[in-house]
């Protein structure tokens, strides 16, 4: 199991956030974030890294499923669409 201690750790409804983040999945359709952590595990973290979701990455919910799973972003140029469950081990901050 992964560990990540970080400064600025607030406990909500939703589960952990950092004071001033949110969770991608948060991120309203049309909005931009950077994003500031991914703490994604093992394989996971492997490819949400490939997919160029690294710290300082600008990236635009660009629409969701009608269920609301999974979530489209455009991430460097390219449409990825990721599961909530990938999504909240992003941590990014809004930028609109």
């Amino acid at each position: 199991m992964k560990l990540t201690i970080l400064n600025n750790i607030k406990l909500n409804e939703r589960g952990i956030t950092m004071a001033g983040l949110k969770s991608l999945k948060e991120l309203a359709v049309g909005s931009s974030a950077i994003v500031k952590n991914v703490s994604a595990d093992g394989i996971k973290q492997r490819r949400l890294l490939d997919l160029g979701l690294v710290p300082g990455t600008r990236v635009e919910a660009v629409g969701r499923s009608p269920l609301g799973d999974p979530i489209a972003y455009s991430i460097r140029g390219a449409v990825i669409a990721l599961r909530k469950e990938e999504s909240t081990t992003i941590m990014v901050e809004t930028v609109n």
